[in-house]
Protein backbone atom coordinates (compact mmCIF):
# COMPACT_ATOMS: atom_id res chain seq x y z
CA UNK A 1 0.00 0.00 0.00
CA UNK A 2 3.00 2.20 0.25
CA UNK A 3 5.23 2.72 -2.59
CA UNK A 4 8.02 1.82 -0.97
CA UNK A 5 9.06 -1.69 -2.90
CA UNK A 6 7.35 -4.46 0.17
CA UNK A 7 4.11 -2.36 -0.26
CA UNK A 8 3.73 -1.50 -3.51
CA UNK A 9 3.81 -5.69 -3.97
CA UNK A 10 0.64 -5.34 -1.78
CA UNK A 11 -0.95 -2.90 -3.77
CA UNK A 12 -0.68 -4.83 -6.64
CA UNK A 13 -2.68 -7.66 -5.53
CA UNK A 14 -5.63 -5.25 -4.51
CA UNK A 15 -5.36 -3.27 -7.95
CA UNK A 16 -5.37 -6.16 -9.97
CA UNK A 17 -1.93 -7.19 -9.59
CA UNK A 18 -0.77 -10.56 -9.47
CA UNK A 19 0.77 -11.36 -6.43
CA UNK A 20 -0.90 -13.64 -4.01
CA UNK A 21 1.02 -12.68 -0.86
CA UNK A 22 0.24 -9.75 -0.93
CA UNK A 23 -3.68 -9.85 -0.44
CA UNK A 24 -3.92 -10.60 2.74
CA UNK A 25 -3.05 -6.48 3.25
CA UNK A 26 -6.50 -5.68 2.23
CA UNK A 27 -8.56 -4.09 4.97
CA UNK A 28 -11.87 -3.02 5.86
CA UNK A 29 -12.89 0.20 7.46
CA UNK A 30 -14.80 -1.70 10.31
CA UNK A 31 -18.18 -2.73 10.35
CA UNK A 32 -20.81 -4.54 13.22
CA UNK A 33 -20.82 -8.48 12.52
CA UNK A 34 -24.47 -8.95 13.13
CA UNK A 35 -25.54 -5.92 11.10
CA UNK A 36 -22.89 -7.55 7.82
CA UNK A 37 -24.35 -11.22 8.41
CA UNK A 38 -28.16 -9.47 8.09
CA UNK A 39 -26.77 -7.65 4.86
CA UNK A 40 -25.48 -10.55 3.25
CA UNK A 41 -28.71 -12.23 4.02
CA UNK A 42 -30.92 -9.61 3.09
CA UNK A 43 -28.92 -9.84 -0.52
CA UNK A 44 -30.10 -13.58 -1.30
CA UNK A 45 -33.86 -11.58 -1.52
CA UNK A 46 -32.60 -9.27 -3.98
CA UNK A 47 -31.07 -11.61 -6.32
CA UNK A 48 -34.50 -11.60 -8.73
CA UNK A 49 -33.70 -7.87 -9.44
CA UNK A 50 -30.36 -6.88 -8.87
CA UNK A 51 -28.87 -10.69 -9.50
CA UNK A 52 -31.47 -12.92 -11.44
CA UNK A 53 -31.60 -16.57 -11.20
CA UNK A 54 -33.22 -17.07 -14.63
CA UNK A 55 -31.92 -19.66 -16.67
CA UNK A 56 -34.02 -18.64 -19.51
CA UNK A 57 -31.21 -16.01 -19.83
CA UNK A 58 -29.04 -18.53 -21.83
CA UNK A 59 -25.02 -19.55 -20.84
CA UNK A 60 -26.11 -22.92 -20.14
CA UNK A 61 -26.69 -25.87 -17.55
CA UNK A 62 -26.94 -25.00 -13.65
CA UNK A 63 -25.78 -27.19 -10.49
CA UNK A 64 -22.76 -26.50 -8.51
CA UNK A 65 -20.17 -24.63 -8.91
CA UNK A 66 -16.92 -23.99 -7.70
CA UNK A 67 -15.16 -20.19 -7.20
CA UNK A 68 -11.90 -18.92 -6.18
CA UNK A 69 -11.10 -15.78 -4.25
CA UNK A 70 -8.17 -13.86 -2.75
CA UNK A 71 -6.46 -14.96 0.84
CA UNK A 72 -7.07 -12.04 2.81
CA UNK A 73 -9.58 -12.46 5.71
CA UNK A 74 -11.72 -9.57 5.33
CA UNK A 75 -12.46 -10.54 1.40
CA UNK A 76 -12.92 -14.66 2.68
CA UNK A 77 -15.39 -13.41 5.46
CA UNK A 78 -17.72 -11.44 3.02
CA UNK A 79 -17.70 -14.71 0.47
CA UNK A 80 -18.57 -16.70 3.37
CA UNK A 81 -21.62 -14.52 4.06
CA UNK A 82 -22.94 -14.38 0.29
CA UNK A 83 -22.24 -18.21 -0.27
CA UNK A 84 -23.95 -18.93 2.82
CA UNK A 85 -26.84 -16.71 1.49
CA UNK A 86 -26.79 -18.06 -2.06
CA UNK A 87 -26.50 -21.78 -0.42
CA UNK A 88 -29.46 -21.31 1.91
CA UNK A 89 -31.63 -20.03 -1.24
CA UNK A 90 -30.14 -22.41 -3.74
CA UNK A 91 -29.19 -25.52 -2.33
CA UNK A 92 -29.71 -27.79 -5.96
CA UNK A 93 -26.57 -24.87 -7.02
CA UNK A 94 -23.84 -25.07 -4.27
CA UNK A 95 -21.70 -23.23 -4.62
CA UNK A 96 -17.83 -24.21 -2.79
CA UNK A 97 -15.20 -22.04 -2.52
CA UNK A 98 -11.36 -21.71 -1.61
CA UNK A 99 -8.38 -19.58 -1.69
CA UNK A 100 -6.56 -18.98 -5.13
CA UNK A 101 -3.72 -22.15 -4.64
CA UNK A 102 -0.16 -20.81 -3.83
CA UNK A 103 2.03 -19.90 -6.84
CA UNK A 104 4.62 -17.66 -7.78
CA UNK A 105 1.36 -15.20 -9.10
CA UNK A 106 -1.94 -15.26 -9.24
CA UNK A 107 -1.67 -14.87 -12.81
CA UNK A 108 0.33 -17.50 -12.90
CA UNK A 109 -2.09 -20.04 -11.11
CA UNK A 110 -4.66 -18.95 -13.18
CA UNK A 111 -2.98 -19.34 -16.65
CA UNK A 112 -1.41 -23.18 -15.52
CA UNK A 113 -5.37 -23.70 -14.23
CA UNK A 114 -6.32 -22.85 -18.11
CA UNK A 115 -3.92 -24.42 -19.51
CA UNK A 116 -4.79 -27.80 -17.81
CA UNK A 117 -8.88 -27.20 -18.48
CA UNK A 118 -9.51 -26.97 -14.31
CA UNK A 119 -9.93 -23.51 -13.25
CA UNK A 120 -13.15 -23.33 -10.85
CA UNK A 121 -16.08 -21.28 -12.57
CA UNK A 122 -15.47 -18.02 -11.12
CA UNK A 123 -12.38 -16.11 -9.83
CA UNK A 124 -12.94 -13.18 -7.76
CA UNK A 125 -9.06 -12.18 -8.12
CA UNK A 126 -8.77 -11.30 -12.10
CA UNK A 127 -6.74 -8.98 -12.97
CA UNK A 128 -7.81 -6.61 -15.88
CA UNK A 129 -4.56 -6.72 -17.26
CA UNK A 130 -4.26 -9.93 -17.59
CA UNK A 131 -7.79 -10.44 -19.31
CA UNK A 132 -6.02 -10.13 -22.62
CA UNK A 133 -3.81 -13.38 -22.14
CA UNK A 134 -6.61 -15.14 -20.20
CA UNK A 135 -8.40 -14.43 -23.36
CA UNK A 136 -5.95 -15.60 -26.08
CA UNK A 137 -5.46 -18.91 -23.90
CA UNK A 138 -9.62 -19.25 -24.40
CA UNK A 139 -9.85 -19.60 -21.08
CA UNK A 140 -13.05 -16.61 -20.46
CA UNK A 141 -16.27 -16.71 -21.41
CA UNK A 142 -17.30 -13.70 -23.23
CA UNK A 143 -20.65 -12.10 -21.62
CA UNK A 144 -22.37 -12.26 -24.72
CA UNK A 145 -23.06 -16.04 -24.09
CA UNK A 146 -25.91 -13.98 -21.46
CA UNK A 147 -28.69 -12.62 -22.86
CA UNK A 148 -28.43 -9.57 -19.56
CA UNK A 149 -24.73 -9.91 -19.91
CA UNK A 150 -23.49 -6.84 -21.24
CA UNK A 151 -26.17 -5.45 -20.42
CA UNK A 152 -25.23 -5.79 -16.46
CA UNK A 153 -21.95 -4.43 -16.99
CA UNK A 154 -23.09 -1.47 -18.58
CA UNK A 155 -26.03 -0.65 -16.25
CA UNK A 156 -23.35 -1.40 -13.03
CA UNK A 157 -20.54 0.77 -14.37
CA UNK A 158 -22.24 3.06 -16.43
CA UNK A 159 -19.96 5.72 -18.27
CA UNK A 160 -17.15 3.87 -16.88
CA UNK A 161 -17.69 0.30 -19.01
CA UNK A 162 -16.06 0.71 -22.06
CA UNK A 163 -12.46 0.77 -20.14
CA UNK A 164 -13.47 -3.11 -19.09
CA UNK A 165 -14.39 -3.94 -23.16
CA UNK A 166 -11.99 -6.31 -24.94
CA UNK A 167 -10.55 -4.85 -28.44
CA UNK A 168 -13.35 -7.20 -30.01
CA UNK A 169 -16.15 -5.34 -27.96
CA UNK A 170 -16.88 -8.17 -26.05
CA UNK A 171 -16.74 -8.18 -22.21
CA UNK A 172 -14.49 -10.97 -20.55
CA UNK A 173 -14.78 -9.74 -17.13
CA UNK A 174 -17.12 -8.83 -14.74
CA UNK A 175 -16.28 -5.53 -13.20
CA UNK A 176 -16.32 -5.84 -9.65
CA UNK A 177 -14.62 -3.28 -6.55
CA UNK A 178 -11.96 -0.86 -7.18
CA UNK A 179 -9.55 0.95 -4.94
CA UNK A 180 -8.86 4.76 -6.41
CA UNK A 181 -5.39 5.66 -5.92
CA UNK A 182 -4.96 8.94 -3.91
CA UNK A 183 -2.15 11.32 -2.33
CA UNK A 184 -1.69 10.95 1.16
CA UNK A 185 0.02 12.85 3.26
CA UNK A 186 1.26 12.72 6.82
CA UNK A 187 -0.06 15.68 8.38
CA UNK A 188 2.55 15.88 11.07
CA UNK A 189 5.07 16.59 8.82
CA UNK A 190 3.54 18.85 6.78
CA UNK A 191 3.52 20.94 10.61
CA UNK A 192 6.50 20.31 11.36
CA UNK A 193 7.83 21.62 7.93
CA UNK A 194 5.32 25.07 8.75
CA UNK A 195 3.00 23.74 5.72
CA UNK A 196 -0.86 24.06 6.04
CA UNK A 197 -1.76 20.54 7.12
CA UNK A 198 -5.55 21.58 6.14
CA UNK A 199 -4.96 22.79 2.59
CA UNK A 200 -2.00 21.61 1.80
CA UNK A 201 -0.19 22.69 -1.21
CA UNK A 202 -0.04 20.16 -3.44
CA UNK A 203 -2.78 20.97 -6.31
CA UNK A 204 -0.09 21.86 -9.52
CA UNK A 205 3.39 20.30 -9.90
CA UNK A 206 4.88 23.10 -9.37
CA UNK A 207 2.96 23.38 -6.06
CA UNK A 208 4.32 19.56 -5.32
CA UNK A 209 7.80 20.28 -6.32
CA UNK A 210 8.07 23.65 -3.89
CA UNK A 211 6.37 21.42 -1.41
CA UNK A 212 8.23 18.66 -1.32
CA UNK A 213 11.39 20.69 -1.25
CA UNK A 214 10.41 22.24 1.71
CA UNK A 215 9.87 18.77 3.88
CA UNK A 216 13.14 17.40 3.00
CA UNK A 217 14.70 20.86 4.29
CA UNK A 218 12.42 21.36 7.19
CA UNK A 219 11.23 18.02 8.61
CA UNK A 220 12.48 14.88 9.34
CA UNK A 221 11.21 13.10 6.71
CA UNK A 222 14.34 11.48 4.19
CA UNK A 223 12.18 11.65 1.27
CA UNK A 224 9.15 14.27 0.29
CA UNK A 225 7.84 10.80 -0.88
CA UNK A 226 9.01 7.61 -2.01
CA UNK A 227 7.99 5.34 -5.12
CA UNK A 228 9.34 1.84 -5.54
CA UNK A 229 11.89 2.42 -8.36
CA UNK A 230 11.92 -1.10 -9.06
CA UNK A 231 11.34 -2.84 -12.64
CA UNK A 232 8.12 -4.68 -12.41
CA UNK A 233 5.44 -3.89 -14.22
CA UNK A 234 2.70 -2.89 -12.30
CA UNK A 235 4.54 -0.20 -10.97
CA UNK A 236 4.09 2.46 -13.19
CA UNK A 237 -0.02 2.37 -11.64
CA UNK A 238 1.26 3.93 -8.72
CA UNK A 239 3.61 6.55 -9.37
CA UNK A 240 2.87 7.56 -13.48
CA UNK A 241 -0.53 6.28 -13.74
CA UNK A 242 -2.61 8.62 -11.69
CA UNK A 243 -1.13 11.24 -12.16
CA UNK A 244 -1.11 10.66 -15.52
CA UNK A 245 -5.01 10.24 -15.53
CA UNK A 246 -5.00 13.14 -13.95
CA UNK A 247 -3.25 15.50 -16.39
CA UNK A 248 -5.09 14.23 -19.38
CA UNK A 249 -8.57 14.10 -18.18
CA UNK A 250 -9.47 10.64 -17.83
CA UNK A 251 -7.25 8.77 -20.70
CA UNK A 252 -5.78 4.98 -20.92
CA UNK A 253 -2.55 4.16 -21.75
CA UNK A 254 -3.95 2.99 -25.29
CA UNK A 255 -6.48 4.39 -27.32
CA UNK A 256 -7.73 2.98 -29.97
CA UNK A 257 -4.59 1.20 -30.89
CA UNK A 258 -2.60 3.94 -30.27
CA UNK A 259 0.09 4.68 -27.21
CA UNK A 260 -0.21 7.49 -25.46
CA UNK A 261 2.94 6.98 -23.52
CA UNK A 262 4.50 9.95 -24.92
CA UNK A 263 1.78 12.50 -25.62
CA UNK A 264 2.07 15.76 -23.87
CA UNK A 265 0.50 14.58 -20.39
CA UNK A 266 2.76 11.98 -20.38
CA UNK A 267 6.06 14.00 -20.62
CA UNK A 268 4.63 16.76 -18.50
CA UNK A 269 4.24 13.97 -15.89
CA UNK A 270 7.54 12.25 -16.12
CA UNK A 271 9.38 15.94 -16.51
CA UNK A 272 8.04 16.48 -12.96
CA UNK A 273 9.33 13.03 -11.66
CA UNK A 274 12.67 13.26 -13.51
CA UNK A 275 13.30 16.38 -11.24
CA UNK A 276 11.96 14.70 -8.19
CA UNK A 277 14.76 12.21 -8.71
CA UNK A 278 17.62 14.69 -9.55
CA UNK A 279 16.82 16.70 -6.72
CA UNK A 280 16.37 13.85 -4.10
CA UNK A 281 13.20 14.41 -3.16
CA UNK A 282 12.45 10.50 -4.09
CA UNK A 283 15.03 8.56 -3.57
CA UNK A 284 16.44 6.07 -6.21
CA UNK A 285 17.28 3.03 -4.00
CA UNK A 286 15.00 0.83 -3.16
CA UNK A 287 13.63 0.94 0.69
CA UNK A 288 13.25 -2.59 3.06
CA UNK A 289 9.88 -1.34 4.91
CA UNK A 290 7.11 1.24 4.53
CA UNK A 291 8.53 4.73 4.22
CA UNK A 292 5.42 6.36 5.01
CA UNK A 293 4.58 4.12 7.83
CA UNK A 294 7.92 4.74 9.21
CA UNK A 295 7.98 8.38 8.62
CA UNK A 296 10.56 7.98 6.39
CA UNK A 297 8.39 9.84 3.37
CA UNK A 298 6.06 12.32 3.89
CA UNK A 299 3.61 11.37 1.09
CA UNK A 300 2.33 7.79 -0.43
CA UNK A 301 0.43 7.01 -3.08
CA UNK A 302 -2.70 4.35 -1.72
CA UNK A 303 -6.17 3.75 -1.98
CA UNK A 304 -8.70 3.18 0.64
CA UNK A 305 -6.85 -0.13 1.78
CA UNK A 306 -4.66 2.55 3.61
CA UNK A 307 -7.04 3.51 5.93
CA UNK A 308 -7.16 0.45 8.62
CA UNK A 309 -2.99 0.32 7.65
CA UNK A 310 -2.20 3.59 8.66
CA UNK A 311 -4.37 4.08 12.30
CA UNK A 312 -1.42 5.56 13.61
CA UNK A 313 -0.70 8.14 11.28
CA UNK A 314 -2.42 11.46 11.16
CA UNK A 315 -2.71 11.76 6.97
CA UNK A 316 -4.64 13.35 5.21
CA UNK A 317 -5.96 12.62 1.44
CA UNK A 318 -5.93 14.77 -2.01
CA UNK A 319 -6.31 14.06 -5.39
CA UNK A 320 -2.87 13.61 -7.78
CA UNK A 321 -1.83 16.67 -9.04
CA UNK A 322 -2.18 18.29 -12.60
CA UNK A 323 -0.21 20.79 -13.86
CA UNK A 324 -2.68 23.45 -13.38
CA UNK A 325 -4.47 22.24 -10.59
CA UNK A 326 -7.71 21.42 -11.95
CA UNK A 327 -10.24 20.15 -9.79
CA UNK A 328 -12.13 17.20 -10.38
CA UNK A 329 -9.44 15.27 -11.57
CA UNK A 330 -8.63 11.27 -12.62
CA UNK A 331 -6.81 8.44 -11.27
CA UNK A 332 -6.05 5.16 -11.36
CA UNK A 333 -8.72 2.97 -10.40
CA UNK A 334 -6.75 0.18 -8.80
CA UNK A 335 -9.74 -2.46 -10.06
CA UNK A 336 -10.30 -6.23 -9.70
CA UNK A 337 -12.69 -7.89 -11.93
CA UNK A 338 -14.46 -11.29 -11.54
CA UNK A 339 -13.48 -13.75 -14.36
CA UNK A 340 -15.82 -16.44 -15.67
CA UNK A 341 -13.69 -19.17 -16.82
CA UNK A 342 -14.26 -21.90 -19.98
CA UNK A 343 -13.98 -24.95 -17.79
CA UNK A 344 -16.91 -23.93 -16.36
CA UNK A 345 -20.20 -26.40 -16.96
CA UNK A 346 -22.74 -24.83 -15.04
CA UNK A 347 -22.18 -21.71 -16.17
CA UNK A 348 -25.57 -20.02 -15.48
CA UNK A 349 -25.33 -20.68 -12.12
CA UNK A 350 -21.74 -19.24 -12.32
CA UNK A 351 -23.50 -15.90 -13.88
CA UNK A 352 -26.47 -16.31 -11.39
CA UNK A 353 -23.92 -16.19 -8.50
CA UNK A 354 -21.49 -13.80 -9.91
CA UNK A 355 -24.52 -11.17 -10.53
CA UNK A 356 -25.83 -12.01 -6.90
CA UNK A 357 -22.58 -11.48 -5.59
CA UNK A 358 -22.62 -7.99 -7.29
CA UNK A 359 -26.71 -7.23 -5.40
CA UNK A 360 -26.79 -3.66 -3.61
CA UNK A 361 -27.10 -5.28 -0.58
CA UNK A 362 -23.68 -7.82 -1.01
CA UNK A 363 -22.24 -4.70 -2.30
CA UNK A 364 -22.87 -3.29 0.86
CA UNK A 365 -21.27 -5.71 2.50
CA UNK A 366 -17.98 -5.81 0.71
CA UNK A 367 -17.95 -2.04 1.15
CA UNK A 368 -18.40 -2.76 5.31
CA UNK A 369 -16.25 -5.83 5.48
CA UNK A 370 -13.20 -4.73 3.28
CA UNK A 371 -13.32 -0.73 2.64
CA UNK A 372 -13.22 -1.52 -1.06
CA UNK A 373 -15.22 0.29 -3.60
CA UNK A 374 -17.95 -1.55 -5.47
CA UNK A 375 -17.66 -0.60 -9.05
CA UNK A 376 -20.98 0.97 -9.44
CA UNK A 377 -22.50 4.44 -10.29
CA UNK A 378 -23.75 6.35 -6.98
CA UNK A 379 -22.20 4.68 -4.47
CA UNK A 380 -21.76 7.75 -1.96
CA UNK A 381 -25.40 8.24 -2.35
CA UNK A 382 -26.11 4.45 -2.25
CA UNK A 383 -24.31 4.02 0.86
CA UNK A 384 -23.84 7.34 2.64
CA UNK A 385 -24.66 6.11 6.22
CA UNK A 386 -21.70 3.88 6.01
CA UNK A 387 -19.58 6.96 4.40
CA UNK A 388 -20.68 8.88 7.28
CA UNK A 389 -19.88 6.38 9.73
CA UNK A 390 -16.17 5.72 7.98
CA UNK A 391 -15.35 9.54 6.78
CA UNK A 392 -11.94 8.48 6.39
CA UNK A 393 -12.97 6.36 2.91
CA UNK A 394 -15.35 8.95 1.57
CA UNK A 395 -12.54 10.83 -0.29
CA UNK A 396 -11.55 8.04 -2.07
CA UNK A 397 -15.76 7.20 -2.76
CA UNK A 398 -15.87 10.37 -4.41
CA UNK A 399 -12.92 9.61 -6.86
CA UNK A 400 -14.90 6.66 -7.71
CA UNK A 401 -16.73 8.11 -10.94
CA UNK A 402 -13.23 9.74 -11.96
CA UNK A 403 -10.97 6.73 -12.46
CA UNK A 404 -9.26 4.92 -15.35
CA UNK A 405 -8.43 1.51 -15.75
CA UNK A 406 -5.05 -0.11 -17.81
CA UNK A 407 -5.93 -0.48 -21.38
CA UNK A 408 -7.41 -4.09 -22.27
CA UNK A 409 -5.42 -4.56 -25.09
CA UNK A 410 -3.45 -7.81 -26.50
CA UNK A 411 0.26 -8.32 -24.63
CA UNK A 412 -0.96 -5.64 -21.77
CA UNK A 413 1.26 -6.91 -19.56
CA UNK A 414 4.16 -6.69 -21.85
CA UNK A 415 3.02 -3.18 -23.05
CA UNK A 416 3.47 -2.48 -18.86
CA UNK A 417 6.46 -3.74 -18.90
CA UNK A 418 8.03 -2.17 -22.13
CA UNK A 419 6.76 1.45 -20.46
CA UNK A 420 8.30 0.44 -17.08
CA UNK A 421 11.55 -0.16 -18.98
CA UNK A 422 11.81 3.17 -20.59
CA UNK A 423 10.36 4.95 -17.50
CA UNK A 424 13.28 3.55 -15.06
CA UNK A 425 15.49 4.64 -17.70
CA UNK A 426 14.45 7.91 -18.48
CA UNK A 427 12.86 9.27 -15.33
CA UNK A 428 14.03 7.21 -12.13
CA UNK A 429 17.48 6.83 -13.18
CA UNK A 430 18.53 9.13 -16.24
CA UNK A 431 20.20 7.29 -18.52
CA UNK A 432 17.94 8.79 -21.22
CA UNK A 433 16.37 12.04 -21.64
CA UNK A 434 12.76 11.65 -20.75
CA UNK A 435 10.86 12.42 -24.31
CA UNK A 436 12.87 10.23 -26.47
CA UNK A 437 12.31 7.39 -23.63
CA UNK A 438 8.84 7.87 -23.89
CA UNK A 439 9.02 8.06 -27.80
CA UNK A 440 10.63 4.59 -27.45
CA UNK A 441 8.20 3.39 -25.37
CA UNK A 442 5.33 4.00 -27.53
CA UNK A 443 6.96 2.77 -30.61
CA UNK A 444 7.22 -0.81 -28.82
CA UNK A 445 3.53 -0.27 -26.92
CA UNK A 446 2.19 0.23 -30.36
CA UNK A 447 3.48 -2.58 -32.06
CA UNK A 448 2.90 -4.97 -29.45
CA UNK A 449 -1.02 -4.35 -29.40
CA UNK A 450 -0.68 -4.43 -33.24
CA UNK A 451 0.94 -7.79 -32.78
CA UNK A 452 -2.20 -9.06 -30.98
Amino acid sequence: MSTTTSTRTAALALAGALVLGACSVDGGAGSDETDAAATGTDGATDSATDGGTDAAAGGGSTGAISIWYSNNPEEIAWADQVIEAWNGDNPDQEVTAQEIPAGESSEEVIRAAITAGNTPCLVYNTAPAAVPSFTKQQGLVSLTEFEDGESFVRERLGDLADQYASTDGEFYQIPWKANPVMLLYNKDLFTEAGLDPEDPPLGTYEEFLATSRTLVEDSSATAAIYPSPSQEFYQPWFDFYPWFAAESGGEQLVADGTSNAASDAAIAVADTWRTMYDEGLAPREPYQGDAFAEGVSAMNSAGPWAVPVYVDINWGVVPPPTSDGAGDVWSFSDAKSVGLYTACENRQTAWDFAKFSMSEDNDRLLLEETGQMPLRPGVTDLYADYFEANPAVLPFAQQLDRVVEVPVVPNSIEVWQTFRNEWVAGVIFGDKEVQPALEEASTQIEQLVQEG
